[in-house]
């Protein structure tokens, strides 16, 4: 609970405090390291696999303690629900399989839906996190009547339909499976699953069942969210068994314990194995398993006490002093679309993303949200017409987990090029209603804007933006402060390939 409660915040937090303290968790998920190439964090849970078994599933994973917490639900409304079921090898593997060969060639779509902490991450970021909003906002609302600006309002938006509906559904099917069936997800359709599998067969420790002790009561089975206990033959499927510790609570008969199966022998037991009767060493082996009886499983737990600070009450947006309303802003048609700084490039981004939103959820600017494209789905794209990307805000490349958007610091970020302004003339102001206007001049952070006059011979005429591309850095505030609406008369194109200036 511990990691699923710590994981949720950090993707429902808006104040850009919390990913200081927890963005470590994302980092130990299992794809994100491997799509980041952190061989000490795919050591580590292959060593943990390896030493307990699916430790992983339960404890660290979010998606599956949310099919835990469903599969309580389902308890709740009928006990003793789940039955035995064999391990269905071809959809494992088949799954398995297609997802390498994604990886490999690139279809980041398919990969952002089958990733377990990327899908519970959409799922958190398009359902939970409006809902979340609205109750700070609904905070915010009562505490500034009191006199208190602890909290402050947010505005609640969806920031992709396609993602939404993608979520959406996801979060129904998990759901409900894990209702009627427990943990049906993580041993048919999930990837990681499948993979850390191959080292749970062989785990260090397991829980094992005494023949001796047990009654055959079933009740192990009737509670096993992941269906691996045949009760007939007295066997568990090690390689779906994710170490809940359900079995040994409901063994009243004491016949399940949670123990060590290898290193039992010296290496004198061993030899006499060969020589001896292996029915009589059966037999002295099961005896001597018997007088084993520790405790059930053991379980690493984090504790901290985490303090967060009243945060301060944001800018605010509003340009028209409340008198007018304003018309929103429309995406402009990109030649080339915008990743964030610290992508490196698009195809570099392609390449590591696994769509977890965490990026989307933490920008504090608003500025990016998820890809439409059926190629690209789910991974992050900047947009300026709710924010401007700035200069010294480096929280994308703080927290992503995977590599795809690459940690840089502010120094850096204020030299890297992801795109340049382009100028549209039929929709500037001052050529269009001859007014003055000099709004994207202005807030240039990197001064590549010129003004010059209309008229060359009249100083007093308006004056039009002209942009220095080899000093624009793409961040967007020209086009985001533009005044023309719905569509900015100054926009970025992207850039394939980043480039510092």
């Amino acid at each position: 609970m511990i990691f699923f409660i710590c994981l949720t915040l950090l993707f429902l937090d808006f104040t850009g405090t919390l990913h200081n303290y927890l963005s470590w968790m994302a980092k130990i998920q299992f794809l994100p390291a491997v799509l980041a190439l952190n061989v000490g964090v795919i050591v580590l849970l292959a060593l943990l696999t390896f030493v307990f078994g699916r430790l992983y599933c339960s404890v660290i994973c979010p998606l599956g303690v949310m099919q835990d917490i469903f599969g309580w639900l389902g308890r709740k409304a009928k006990r003793n629900r789940y039955t035995f079921s064999k391990e269905k090898k071809v959809l494992r593997y088949s799954v398995l399989v297609l997802f390498i060969a994604a990886i490999i060639g690139g279809v980041a779509s398919f990969v952002a839906l089958l990733a377990p902490y990327s899908s519970y991450g959409r799922i958190v970021t398009n359902l939970f996190s409006p809902v979340y909003v609205a109750i700070n906002n609904l905070q915010a609302y009562f505490a500034e009547r009191a006199g208190s600006y602890t909290f402050y309002h947010k505005d609640v938006w969806i920031n992709g339909i396609g993602t939404f509906i993608v979520s959406a559904v996801t979060f129904v099917v998990v759901a409900v499976l894990a209702y009627r069936n427990g943990r049906t997800y993580c041993n048919t359709i999930c990837p990681v699953g499948t993979i850390l599998s191959f080292f749970a067969r062989f785990s260090l420790f397991k829980p094992v069942i005494d023949t001796s002790k047990c009654v055959n009561c079933t009740a192990c089975g009737k509670n096993c969210k992941a269906a691996c206990i045949d009760m007939k033959n007295h066997k568990i499927d090690y390689s779906r068994c994710v170490v809940c510790g359900d079995c040994l609570e409901k063994c009243h008969s004491g016949a399940i314990s949670y123990k060590m199966t290898w290193g039992k022998k010296t290496c004198a037991e061993k030899c006499a194995l060969k020589s001896d009767d292996k029915e009589g060493l059966a037999k002295d082996n099961h005896s001597k398993s018997v007088e084993v009886d520790r405790s059930r499983r053991r379980y690493f737990a984090l504790a901290g006490t985490l303090a967060v600070a009243g945060a301060v009450k944001a800018q605010d947006k509003v340009v028209d002093g409340g008198l007018a309303i304003i018309e929103d802003k429309q995406i402009p048609e990109r030649q080339t679309e915008i990743v964030p700084p610290g992508a490196v490039s698009i195809k570099n981004l392609t390449q590591h993303c696994t769509g977890c939103q965490l990026c989307i959820s933490k920008c504090p600017n608003d500025v990016l949200r998820p890809s439409g494209d059926i190629m690209t789905l789910m991974q992050p794209r900047s947009s300026y017409e709710r924010g401007f990307c700035r200069p010294e805000c480096t929280v994308c490349s703080d927290v992503c987990p995977a590599g795809a958007i690459r940690k840089i610091t502010k120094e850096e970020k204020s030299s890297i090029q992801i795109g340049h302004a382009v100028w549209d003339g039929g929709l500037c102001l001052p050529m269009v209603e001859g007014v003055h206007c000099g709004n994207c001049a202005r807030h240039c952070p990197a001064g590549a804007i010129t003004l010059v006059n209309v008229d060359p011979d009249d100083p007093e005429s308006p004056k039009f933006p002209v942009v220095d591309e080899n000093r624009c850095i793409g961040c967007g505030e020209c086009e985001y402060v533009c005044p023309v609406r719905p569509l900015s008369a100054i926009y970025v194109e992207g850039h394939e390939v980043h480039k510092t200036i």
